[in-house]
């Protein structure tokens, strides 16, 4: 989805790339101790020259004293603008993590990631620790961003507890992502075959560095990177012990999809801000498009950042005859208007549409534990459209065994929200990392985690508290 940045970067980002995320400094704790074991290599970045991506037509690799963001920033080796807006400004960043870390790209005929001055489309981040805990992270990123984007919300946790970290650009970025491929649904079915593709070659990275493969490969990500964590454990969990969903997009061919919940937005959104006679019954089909009560004070931006865009980007790669000739719609425009995408009914167009939304849905079918998580003020990807269908949908499939879901209460899709309204919202990074933990523990066979529940808002809990923890303990039943 967009995000919490300069409005020209807010264009680039969307479905997904907003999630924001907290967290607090890492420390080793005794879970991380225990996943610690042999293959740290003798030297700091031992080995660097005999690494090959296989695939890769370009790769760099480079020793550097510092992984994270506290080193790779004035290094530039990384880009803060592809991660700008997605985490709450008090979020610390660890230190302390050397190692190496290679850049390049798989083969691709797009050139929309201009990272480098490659202009290169598939590429890709992968960071080798020194001190290594024998796991791998891998991710693709939210909304439509590029390899970059988890830095801040992801990587650097990960890479201080001691993980190997690889991360995708996804094969196309920005907010004509739709241009990419030759058929509705080419550009996002991308995502999918490239973070196959980099966890595959990651293992085999991982294994030369340390000398053997790794011990846990875990998948995750945010929004559009929480969708490939489903897919993949979906048709791929060969590849993987578990993964940890931070509220996935859901596509489904019959609905619910955002293509069926953001056009109700935009068009009762418009009634309910003007005021007037009409504004409450526009809330009410508000409600009822699942944007849940309680959340009206996030409509306004996510009108104006969100809503508008997302739903005109993404109808235009699976459905681009809907506005003929015209791409990706008409801003804004007021409903009642040729081809407007307020007055957009994904349920009566062509069976052409539902099955190129086929292409690229989720069955249910998870192969590996999976926990999931989204917050019950999103207003990007209502709950109520995506989760609590996502989890019925394992279960109908019989594999709820390996599911956990949980509500965080107060969540919303952008973290960053959190630091606009302290007192009404909480930031899911710290529930993200719990998750984490959680499975850590159940794959190392050290405990499973408490049952689907929706985790409650500590009662009158400080920011500072809201940004450091939040334990997935039993609370009220989902």
């Amino acid at each position: 989805m967009p995000q919490h940045r300069t409005p020209h970067r807010a264009r680039r980002t969307a479905l997904g790339a907003l999630s924001l995320a907290a967290v607090s400094t890492l420390l080793v704790t005794p879970a991380t101790a225990a996943l610690t074991g042999p293959g740290t290599p003798d030297a700091h970045c031992a080995g660097r020259a005999r690494l090959h991506v296989p695939g890769a037509a370009r790769q760099q690799t480079d020793c550097l004293d510092e992984l994270t963001t506290a080193g790779t920033v004035a290094s530039g080796h990384t880009d803060p603008a592809d991660y700008a807006g997605l985490t709450p400004k008090d979020l610390s960043t660890p230190t302390g993590v050397p190692g190496i870390q290679i850049d390049g790209y798989f083969p691709d005929t797009s050139a929309t990631n201009t990272n480098h001055g490659w202009h290169h489309d598939s590429q890709f981040v992968i960071r080798l620790p020194d001190r290594w805990n024998g796991g791998l992270v891998v991710a693709g990123t939210p909304g439509n961003r590029e390899q970059y984007a988890n830095d801040r919300a992801i990587a650097d946790w990960v890479l201080a507890r001691g993980y190997a970290y690889a991360a995708t650009d996804k094969g196309n970025t920005g907010t004509a992502f739709h241009r990419d491929g030759r058929r509705p649904g080419d550009a996002i079915a991308e995502w999918n075959t490239r973070l196959t593709q980099l966890t595959r070659a990651a293992r085999t990275v991982v294994t030369q560095r340390y000398h053997r493969p790794p011990a846990r490969t875990l998948a995750t990500g945010m929004s559009n990177g929480g969708y490939l964590v489903r897919w993949q454990l979906e048709h791929h969990p060969e590849l993987y012990d578990g993964g940890v969903d931070w509220e996935g997009t859901l596509w489904r061919p019959d609905g619910p999809n955002p293509l069926t919940s953001l056009p109700a937005a935009l068009r009762h959104y418009p009634v309910y801000a003007a005021g007037g006679p009409a504004a409450a019954e526009a809330a009410a089909a508000l409600h009822r498009a699942g944007f849940p009560a309680g959340s009206e004070f996030l409509w306004p931006y996510h009108h104006q950042v969100y809503w508008d865009l997302t739903q005109r980007i993404y109808r235009e790669e699976l459905d681009p005859g809907y506005d003929g000739a015209t791409e990706a719609g008409t801003p804004y425009c007021a409903s009642g208007s040729p081809a407007c995408d307020a007055d957009y009914d994904y349920a009566a167009r062509p069976a052409a549409v539902h099955r190129a939304v086929g292409r690229i849905a989720l069955t249910g079918r998870i192969g590996k534990p999976l926990i999931t998580l989204q917050g019950t003020l999103d207003v990007l990807l209502p709950i109520s459209q995506d989760a609590d269908v996502y989890t019925r949908m394992v279960h109908e499939a019989g594999r709820g065994s390996l599911l956990r879901s949980y509500r965080i209460e107060d969540g919303t899709h952008t973290d960053a929200l959190a630091d606009a309204f302290p007192d009404r919202l909480r930031p899911m990074v710290p529930c993200h990392r719990s998750a984490l933990e959680a499975l850590e523990r159940w794959i190392t066979g050290n405990g499973v985690p408490p049952a689907d529940h929706t985790v409650p808002r500590p009662p009158d809990a400080a920011p500072a508290t809201l940004l450091t923890s939040c334990p997935l303990t039993s609370g009220p039943a989902t």
